[in-house]
Formats: structure tokens, sequence, C-alpha cells
């Protein structure tokens, strides 16, 4: 009777969790998301519900433009994604490189960073004045400028390859050899047999990375934004309209944030169908070994490992190098002083401070709420938490400058005002990254045998405290390692940041952005070199004492 009782009691407390998990959901997503669905049907002129604002968007091509253009660009930083993901993968998990952790990390690192100082950096190297564009010019090698859609697609496919590398690295370890000895055996050459037999095993892992690489360019802001010029995609023309309708109804900006989800969903379910189509897998009886390459072979996965690297590890190191750089106003001088680094911590403490405490908080609920639902998700087998699994994925899906937009006109009003206050700013950082947590958790819970919690409820422990007793420490690498991930990211945070900021609010990123906007390189250097820093510092903890967790980083 006893233990029943207890059974319940533990029924009733994660029954209490999942409803809280829906009761986020709704707030914090179906709420805002329902809000913009809702107000993209109602028209500016006569407040009632219509259908102009779509009409008005297919009506004009300056608009409908803008879904090639994502659609473009998005497309072709996925292609450039596979083409640099897929050879690093291979030369660094089937031969031995030297460095190869050195290599992992930095290329992690050029993926945690904020994309618009890769695409800011690429403006100080190939802009209209950039260093490295008016040398290959005395070269004779005139070449275009970074801005338009060939420099987006490069900014993406160098930041965002690393999905496609960490995904694919660990499923090339599991490929079964025999099946790979077998296609030798029967004349394979090394080309012919990744083609046609390693290349399909690992295909699912390989799409995810895609997909991953397509989600995060099609949500992109920051980089179209700062490169794009004219070239407009979803994420800047919805920022776009938002700021020209602020006081009334935002009808057009709302239109285009259901189109952004519509088409985000759209490629998810196509990844899904694609993948489901044709299944492949191997018994693992044979595992891989790592070899040793000679000659030409070792010099050529050598140098193109650490080339792939060092052109992604670039741009980090131009904002670091012009970080130092002296200045006099907007104008770099000849040699090097910390001009730029007297400037911030004078003019724009604020922001700093802003970005340390909105994450650092919004982290602290990200790590209790998301080591909760992960055990949901985990251990509860029943159909609320099957249901909730995905509902908590939706912002994997939204992009931040549609969430923050959702926020607005959901938290503009009665009953709750939100507009303009740090707290909201909070909860978008909470909601985007919670499932960093969620997902490090469950997947730390399906390496720790549930009959460890029923023998300590068994022998009379509430499950309340076998939880904290037994469950938790042995969940600690995998919580600390989501909670890392989910500062990093957030304390990175521009799309959902700059629609939602005011001047009291002002974050690192916003800073860095607007920095960027009116010429100040030397200030944006500094800002971007000191996120850097501290991205780097955190990426290197979870390198050294907890591994770096791919189900975290990668989804």
């Amino acid at each position: 009777m006893k233990i029943g009782r207890l059974r319940n009691s533990s029924f009733d407390f994660w029954t209490l969790v999942t409803v809280f998990g829906y009761l986020t959901v709704f707030v914090l997503l179906i709420f805002p998301l329902f809000n913009i669905f809702k107000a993209s049907f109602i028209s500016n002129e006569t407040g009632r519900l219509s259908l102009s604002n779509y009409r008005e968007f297919f009506s004009k091509v300056y608009y409908t433009r803008t879904i090639m253009n994502s659609l473009f660009v998005s497309f072709g930083g996925t292609i450039g994604a596979l083409l640099f993901g897929i050879p690093l993968a291979f030369f660094t998990s089937r031969f031995k490189i030297r460095g190869k952790t050195v290599l992992a990390t930095f290329a992690v690192l050029s993926l945690l960073s904020p994309p618009f100082i890769g695409a800011y950096s690429w403006i100080m190297m190939m802009g209209n004045n950039g260093f490295l564009r008016n040398f290959l010019m005395t070269l004779g090698i005139n070449l275009p400028t970074i801005f338009g859609p060939g420099g987006i697609i490069l900014v993406y496919t160098l930041q965002y390859y690393p999905f496609v590398f960490l995904l694919t690295s660990g499923a090339l370890t599991a490929v079964d050899r025999s099946l790979e000895e077998a296609a030798e055996n029967m004349g394979a050459n090394s080309v012919t047999r990744f083609f046609r037999v390693t290349l399909p095993l690992v295909l699912p892992s390989v799409s995810a990375g895609g997909l991953m690489a397509f989600m995060m360019s099609l949500a992109n802001f920051g980089t179209p934004m700062i490169i794009g010029r004219n070239f407009h995609v979803l994420p800047t023309m919805a920022y776009n309209l938002f700021t020209s309708e602020v006081g009334e109804n935002p009808g057009l900006a709302s239109t285009v944030s259901i189109l952004l989800i519509l088409v985000s969903t759209l490629v998810i379910f196509f990844q899904r169908y694609a993948s489901s189509r044709r299944k492949y897998s191997s018994n693992m009886l044979n595992k891989q070994e790592v070899k040793s390459l000679h000659g030409i072979a070792n010099l050529a996965a050598h140098l193109v490992s650490y080339l792939i690297v060092f052109i992604s590890t670039l741009p980090l190191a131009v904002v670091v190098i012009f970080s130092f750089r002296k200045t006099k106003g907007p104008v770099f001088q000849p040699g090097f002083g910390l001009q730029s680094y007297q400037k911030i911590l004078h003019d724009v403490p604020v922001a700093i401070t802003n970005s340390l405490v909105f994450s650092i908080t919004a982290v602290i609920f990200i790590v209790i709420v998301g080591t909760l639902l992960g055990f949901v998700m985990s251990r509860k087998k029943n159909l609320p938490a099957r249901l909730l699994d995905p509902l908590l994925m939706i912002p994997y899906i939204i992009p931040g400058t549609v969430l923050g937009i959702g926020f607005i006109v959901a938290f503009n009003g009665k009953p709750l005002y939100l507009a303009g206050t740090a707290t909201i700013i909070i909860m978008s950082y909470f909601i985007r990254r919670l499932p960093y947590s969620i997902r490090s958790s469950a997947s730390i819970l399906q390496q720790i045998d549930p009959s460890l919690e029923e023998a300590g409820i068994n022998l009379g422990s509430p499950p309340g405290r076998t939880f904290r007793k037994v469950t938790l420490p042995l969940m600690i690498p995998g919580i600390i390692s989501g909670a890392i991930m989910s500062w990093v990211t957030a304390v990175n945070e521009l799309s959902s940041s700059i629609v939602l900021y005011v001047g009291k609010t002002m974050t690192m990123p916003v800073r860095i952005y607007l920095s960027v906007l009116d010429g100040l390189f030397g200030t944006a250097s500094a800002l971007a070199t000191i996120l850097l820093v501290c991205t780097g510092l955190a990426l290197f903890i979870v390198n050294k004492f907890l591994g770096v967790g791919k189900e975290t980083i990668a989804g």
C-alpha cells in the first residue's frame, strides 16, 4: 500500500511537470503565434478580418521576391555546408589527422559564434575597401565585393557546415566496415564505395545536418541585413515591415512571419519524407578502424581538413585583430591600441551587463525546467508526454524575428504589458533555448538504467528524493552541457533581441549590429571579441570536462 501511494505521488508530481510544460508551450509559443496569425488577417485600414494583407503581399513582386530570395540563399548555404562538412567529417573520422580535436573545436566555435560577426568580418576583408580585396587587386585579381546573395551564401556555408560535420562524423564511425570491405572485394574503388555504400548509410545524418543548416540559414537575420544591401529575405522583410508598422496592427509583418513559418514547416516535412523513403542500416558487427594515410593522400587529407577550418575561422581571427587596431573615431589608424576597448567600457557597459544578466537568468530557468521536462520526455511514455515532445521542439523551426514579433503582439497590452522590459527578452531566450536543455537531459537519461530509480522507490525512498539523490547526480554532465550551450546561444542572440529591445535593454549583439551599420568597426570588433572569448571559454569547458555533446549542439 505504501509503495502504491508513492507511485501515485510520483505520477502526480510528473503529471504536474507535464501540465507545466503544456502551459509553457501555450503561453510562450501558441499564444504569440496565434496572435501573429490573427494579425495577418486583420486589415490595417478597417481593423476587420480580411485577406488584404495576403493580397497585398502576393500582388507585389517586391514582396514575393523575398520568398525566392530566402530559398535561394538557404539552399545555396546548405549545399556549401554539405560540400564543406562531409569531406571534413570523412577525413577526421576515418583517418589519422593530426590535431583533429583542435579542428573540431574551432569548427564548433565558428558554429556557435554569432553569424553576423562572420558577415561583418567579410566586409572588412572583401567589402568595397576590404584589405583582402585590395591586396588581390594589386595582383591583378578583381573580385566582386561581399555584398549580395553570393556573400550571404558564403557566410552561411562557413557558419553552418559544422552541423553537417558533427552529425556525419558520428554516423561514419558507426558504419559496419564489412559492408565497405564487401564492396571493395567486388572491385569497387574508393570513390565508388563512398558514393554507393558509405554515403547512403549515413544519409539520414547528412540530411539532418543539411536540414539544420537550411533552417538556420532561412531564419538568419543579421547576415542578410548587414551584407544583403537591397537583397531582401523573409526575416529582414518581416523586420522592416514591423518597424514601419509600429503603432498600427503589424498586419504585413505578421503575414511575412506566417509565410516564413510555413516555408520552414514544409521543408521539415519534405526532409522527413525523403529520409523515410529509403532505409539504410548495418549490424555494427565490424567497427570502423582509423587508418593512417601516407604520401600524397595523407597530405591531401590534412590540407583539405585544415583549409576548411582555416577559412571558417578566418573571420573570427580578423575580428580579434581589428579590435586591437588603433582608431580615430570610425577610422582605423596604423598600429595597435586599446582605444576600442576603452570606448566600449566607457560608452556601452550597459549592453555588456544586460547580455550577461539576461542570458544567465534565462539559463537558470532553462536548466530547472529543461531537466524536469527532459525526464518526462525520456521516462514517461504516456500520450501527453509523447504529444508534448514535438511541441517543445517548435522553437527549432520558429525564426527569432518571428518569435520577437509574436511576443510584441501578444504582450503589448492587457493582461500582460511586457514590451520594452527585460522580462520579455529573458522569456524569448528561455523558450528559444529550452530545447537544448531538454534534449541534453533526455539524452543523458538514456544512458541511466531506470532500474536504479525503481530500486530506490522500492526501498522506501520517496520519488522526489530518489530523483534528487539518484537520478539528478547522474544527469549532471548532460545538464551542464545543455546549460552551457543554452547560455552560449542566448548571449549571442540577435534576431529576437533586435525586435524586443529598447534603449535600456540593449544587448551586446544588438550593439554590435548597430555599430556595424554606423561604421564603428572598432567598437563592433571589441564587443565581438568579448563575445567570442565567452563562447570559446564555454566551449573549452564542455570539451575539457564533459566532451562536446552533439545532441546538445545539433539538436
